[in-house]
């Protein structure tokens, strides 16, 4: 006979608001099957209760389809309605949800991205907007390269580099630390966010990895975080980001890579864009999902000549300067390029 199983739904909703990348969360205080654990003295307060990107089970006789499950209970929990929805990956780890070790089953979890503009939330899961980069800080780098990698992540990790038993490991955790964090005369790479959060993951620079472990491998932190444990969780946050209840932070930067792969060969960004916008707005937008400052001219020059946009013959007068033209998405491109993406030409990589 097997073991029970679970079908969960997980969606990372994706907003872009003053140039600053937000996500829909809310709160979670129990496993992912929905019980809660530890004794009810022990159980986290409202107030502490961490951040989770929305959830729901998939219920096989009430819905149709995965995604129409995913629409039901989004609604439901937040009170929104989406637009572009795609299907990011499917997340079954043995034991991520805590539930599982005390007899619960085995969680395998659907995750979606959906791309919408913000709207005030409602429904019934305490749900709000939060800064995307506030859980993944080291990946904005539109100011140059982030204090907290050269503060904090590179000497984590160079102590952990040089406790490798022996040359050829040693070699490997080089490398891996160069080519994820733009290390040792390396490029940053916008795309490698799952990689670089499960290195950080992988050397407890993570509080979610000192929480997983048992409590007498907490203390035992690697080299990296020595001496570093729970208790002191609140300090190591405000540097290495905000966690996220169970592997949603795992689920974020998923996501997080894979927008940032798309905005090269299909037009998503479009979907986070009112209908008629200014070349300027674009290009923030842009920047904002993909963390990277971009070289005005040359973004405009091939967002224009690859034809993703046209001009509305209307002007943006509250631009504080001069009118700025109106463009919208100009959806025949779909027809004419099989990868029409704004990609990200001319990345200016200060610091």
């Amino acid at each position: 006979m097997y073991p029970p199983v679970l079908i969960g739904l997980n969606t990372v909703i994706v907003a872009v608001t003053d140039e600053t990348p937000r996500i829909l969360t809310v709160r979670h205080s129990g496993g992912i099957t929905g019980g809660k654990t530890g004794s009810r003295k022990n159980r986290p307060s409202v107030s502490d209760t961490p951040d989770a990107i929305p959830f729901g089970h998939f219920d096989p006789a009430a819905d149709r389809t995965l995604e129409l499950g995913l629409r039901r209970w989004v609604r439901e929990q937040t009170g929104l309605n989406m637009g572009y929805v795609e299907q990011l990956y499917t997340f079954g780890d043995r034991n991520r949800d805590p539930s599982e070790g005390e007899g619960g089953p085995r969680v395998i979890s659907i995750a979606y991205l959906a791309l919408v503009r913000e709207g005030k939330p409602s429904g019934t899961a305490g749900a709000h907007w939060r800064e995307w980069y506030r859980f993944l800080p080291w990946e904005d780098w539109r100011s140059g390269r982030p204090d907290v990698i050269e503060k904090h992540i590179a000497p984590a990790l160079t102590r952990w580099v040089e406790s490798a038993p022996d040359s050829r490991i040693l070699q490997d955790r080089r490398e891996r630390c160069d080519i994820n964090f733009g290390l040792g005369g390396a490029p940053w790479v916008p795309e490698r966010a799952l990689e670089r959060y499960e290195l950080i993951y992988e050397v407890n620079l993570a509080i979610e990895s000192l929480r997983d472990r048992k409590p007498n491998a907490a203390s035992g932190a690697s080299q990296g975080t020595r001496g570093k444990t729970p208790d002191r969780k609140a300090a190591w946050t405000s540097h290495l980001g905000r966690p996220m209840a169970l592997d949603h932070r795992r689920i974020l930067a998923t996501a997080l890579g894979r927008l940032r792969g798309k905005l090269k060969y299909r037009p998503v960004v479009f979907e986070l864009l009112p209908s008629a916008f200014t070349l300027f707005q674009l290009q923030c937008v842009v920047e904002a999902l993909a963390g990277v400052r971009l070289h005005k001219q040359n973004f405009r020059r091939l967002v224009e000549k690859g034809g993703l946009v046209e001009g509305t013959a209307r002007y943006d007068s509250q631009t504080g300067g001069r009118p700025a033209e109106l463009f919208r998405f100009r959806r025949d491109v779909l027809r004419e390029r099989p990868a029409p993406g704004v990609g990200l030409p001319g990345i200016r990589q200060a610091g």
